[in-house]
């Protein structure tokens, strides 16, 4: 609802933007008819008609996300187009030929009726709302894009009603208001040229990173974490509460909020430990989603709380749902994904959402999140990072005691045993946060000859606190870093009682050797090295390098690899 109300404002403040000039000259000449019987029949056929034509737009999008891949790139096509057209004025002139022509003909019957009439000032409004539709490029471009991120849906439809209906508003204001308006508005055209020119360049850049598989791993998580920011601003801003849940059916309803609907599971690639979930194994059972990936330090240690909790009340009607979504292209394999839910002693079903089209459906933008669901497949509760557990435990015991129909006994916490990488992380002497090797996401870089894509040989420096170097013979990728020759090496200086790195093989095991501040790590050995600093890296995985047995110190942290073609992706610490 909110995000409805926001899309209305929007509309209703393109009164001030240079898109709304080729309508007004058609609104302004209403001003001299009745509003009942000619403006406002005129407004309405205005909204429906560009609802309508970008809806249409905005489905087509969605076969980026949806169809085979010839029909991906068919819609890549068609979008890339559309992007040319808010960048070239005479290319949108030629490929909104048709779209005006339509409009043209619209008017021209119209106009033999009763130029008063309501049919007539409908058609009219239906006419004027196709030729505005190529002109208000950059609400179009945010649209088609958004819905080849997330998927076109009823919300959509929605919003550009929405956003349409507000305009109309606007403009019923205009009638009154006269030609003093539009020569005020006429002024800004030059802006407006801009503004079309950068949305087309956006939208271009957009579906760049579509085409080449960033739109899961970047663009839907950034598109959608403004989304939800924006609704939860507007909803704090207007004090609207969440949704309650019925009144209570039986001897005991919670009282949690309800925050919506879990949607259907069916969008994962594949299925581990068996799965999906059936309808009739789900029947009466409280639900723990779960969405993490294999390598996020910050999912490794929820799954102590996770599996914990699945032993204690899967008894009691608790059905735990894993759904992994990657963050590296490398966590999109089948088989590793399998590896790391033995390694993590997963025992639930876990869905491979490698085209994130369930992370799309909950509108998530985390690693890790949350979800605890109802009996009735509403979600009433969410923890987004880590944290929280207290709160949601007892909230799994409020639904099953919901479920059960009588109010949750008394019970102790469950303390969950948790060793290595997933013991919680020492927040009060932590300084060091996550720091990508990827040229993408980069950052801190203090090499002398500075990071670059492609291959080079890198000289080691000596990194400030949170800055890191490299050594030897190196080809930068997208998300990595790879060894071209042995005896290559990272540095880094940090701050935190565990280091992780997220590194993984060539064509073989790499072997490696780990010092801090010089030497052998000792007693600060993390649990896949050994004391010696001697470790071998098998398979693509988190690693956990150090863990400081003292005061966490600030170290100087250093690899060597022995043997060539070692990806090395991201630190992480705890």
């Amino acid at each position: 609802m909110t995000l409805l109300v926001a899309a209305y404002l929007a509309g209703a403040l393109t009164i001030v933007s240079p898109c709304i000039l080729p309508v007004l000259p058609f609104v302004l000449a209403r001003a001299g008819r009745p509003f009942l019987g000619g403006t406002l029949p005129f407004l309405a056929g205005l909204a429906a008609a560009f609802a309508g034509a970008a809806t249409l737009a905005a489905v087509g999008g969605g076969w980026i996300v949806r169809v085979s891949e010839a029909g991906r790139l068919a819609a890549l096509g068609l979008l890339g187009l559309f992007a040319v057209t808010l960048l070239s004025r005479r290319a949108a002139a030629r490929l909104s030929a048709p779209l005006v022509r339509l409009g043209e003909t619209i008017a021209r019957i119209a106009g033999r009726g009763a130029p008063a009439g309501l049919v007539s000032s409908l058609c009219l409004g239906a006419a004027t709302g196709l030729l505005w539709t190529p002109c208000a490029g950059p609400i179009l471009g945010l649209v088609l894009t958004a819905a080849a991120l997330n998927g076109p849906g009823p919300e959509t439809v929605l919003l550009l009603a929405a956003y349409a209906a507000g305009a109309a508003s606007s403009l019923a204001l205009a009638v009154g208001i006269g030609g003093t308006l539009a020569a005020a508005l006429r002024r800004r055209l030059g802006l407006g040229e801009q503004i079309r020119r950068i949305a087309g360049a956006v939208m271009l850049a957009a579906l760049a990173g579509i085409a080449l598989g960033l739109d899961a791993e970047v663009l839907a998580p950034l598109a959608t974490a403004r989304t939800i920011a924006a609704e939860e601003t507007i909803a704090a801003t207007l004090r609207l509460d969440a949704t309650r849940a019925e009144p209570a059916t039986g001897p005991y309803r919670s009282r949690l909020p309800v925050e919506g609907r879990l949607p259907n599971l069916d969008g994962a690639v594949h299925w581990l430990n068996g799965g999906p979930p059936s309808a009739e194994q789900l029947r009466g059972k409280v639900r723990l989603v779960h969405v993490w990936t294999s390598s996020c330090i910050n999912c490794i240690r929820t799954l102590p709380y996770i599996r914990a909790w699945e032993a204690r009340y899967r008894e009691q009607g608790l059905a735990v749902i894993g759904v992994h979504a990657p963050e590296f292209a490398f966590e999109r394999d089948i088989d590793t994904v399998a590896r790391a839910v033995r390694r993590f002693a997963i025992r639930y079903p876990v869905a491979l959402d490698n085209d994130f089209r369930i992370w799309r459906a909950l509108r998530n933008t985390y690693w890790p999140a949350l979800y605890i669901v109802d009996t009735d497949g509403r979600i009433r509760h969410h923890q987004f990072g880590e944290g929280g557990y207290l709160q949601a435990e007892a909230v799994i015991r409020d639904l099953l005691a919901e479920a059960a129909g009588r109010p949750a006994a008394d019970g102790a916490v469950t303390t969950p045993l948790a060793d290595g990488a997933e013991t919680a992380p020492d927040l009060a002497q932590l300084r060091s946060a996550e720091t990508y090797l990827g040229l993408d996401k980069a950052e801190n870089f203090v090499s002398p000859e500075g990071l670059a894509g492609g291959t080079r040989t890198y000289s080691p420096a000596m990194p400030r606190l949170n800055a890191w170097s490299l050594s030897g013979t190196w080809e930068i990728g997208p998300e990595h870093a790879r060894l071209g020759r042995a005896g290559g090496g990272i540095a880094y200086r940090f701050r935190a009682r565990d280091l992780h790195l997220v590194i993984g093989p060539g064509a073989g095991p790499v072997r490696f050797r780990v010092t801090l501040d010089g030497r052998p790590p000792g007693a600060d050995h993390g649990a896949d090295i050994a004391p010696d600093g001697e470790g071998v890296a098998t398979e693509t995985r988190l690693y956990q390098l150090v863990r400081q047995s003292g005061v966490a110190a600030e170290r100087t942290f250093e690899i060597r690899f022995q043997d060539p073609g070692v990806r090395a992706y991201a630190f992480t610490f705890g």
